[in-house]
């Protein structure tokens, strides 16, 4: 049996631990949390416990329990009618799936991320997926896609002279590569 107070407390106790860099002490508190959640019936909760120790278990570069700890949530998030938390969730599981360089499935995890969070008003977030995506198709020699993916990551970032740099260099690219 769970209570609410020691969900929280332990929560906490993962952010603490994030803060000051103890990843898999945080990841694992994280989970531990989000059972604990889920014993209390909050599966919404669970869920970004679960991507939070999947961001931490990254962070301590344990990819495969970083994919573990994310793997399921994006339905949870769907099912809740929550687009950005879906997107965020794809996002983490691209991450994982690219830190095990499995660069295929990275690649399909970036998109429907990137995908749901159009459906959000998470541009930032938008925008760093699609520059993950670009990089993985890079991988995948995919030029052209990972060109497309990071015209639309400027395309999400807010105005700035970074931003028009960025958009001047890709269409004096596009243009040396044959485009228009």
């Amino acid at each position: 049996m769970s209570d609410p107070n020691t969900a929280e407390r332990l929560a906490a106790e993962a952010q603490t631990a994030y803060r000051e860099g103890a990843y898999a002490e945080a990841a694992q508190k994280f989970a531990e949390a989000a059972e604990a959640y889920a014993r209390l019936g909050e599966n919404l909760k669970a869920a970004e416990l679960r991507n939070n120790s999947s961001v931490a278990w990254h962070q301590a570069g344990e990819h495969a329990k970083a994919l573990a700890a994310a793997e399921g949530t994006p339905e949870v998030f769907a099912t809740a009618g929550d687009a950005e938390k879906e997107g965020l969730a794809w996002g983490n599981i691209g991450s994982a799936l690219e830190g095990l360089k499995r660069w295929q499935e990275a690649a399909e995890a970036y998109q429907r991320s990137a995908e749901r969070l159009e459906h959000s008003n998470n541009r930032e977030a938008r925008a760093a997926v699609l520059n993950a995506l670009a990089a993985v198709q890079l991988r995948l020699k995919e030029p052209v896609e990972a060109f497309i993916a990071a015209q639309q990551a400027v395309n999400n970032q807010p105005a700035s002279p970074k931003k028009w740099l960025v958009k001047k260099l890709l269409k004096i690219y596009a243009r040396l590569a044959g485009g228009h």
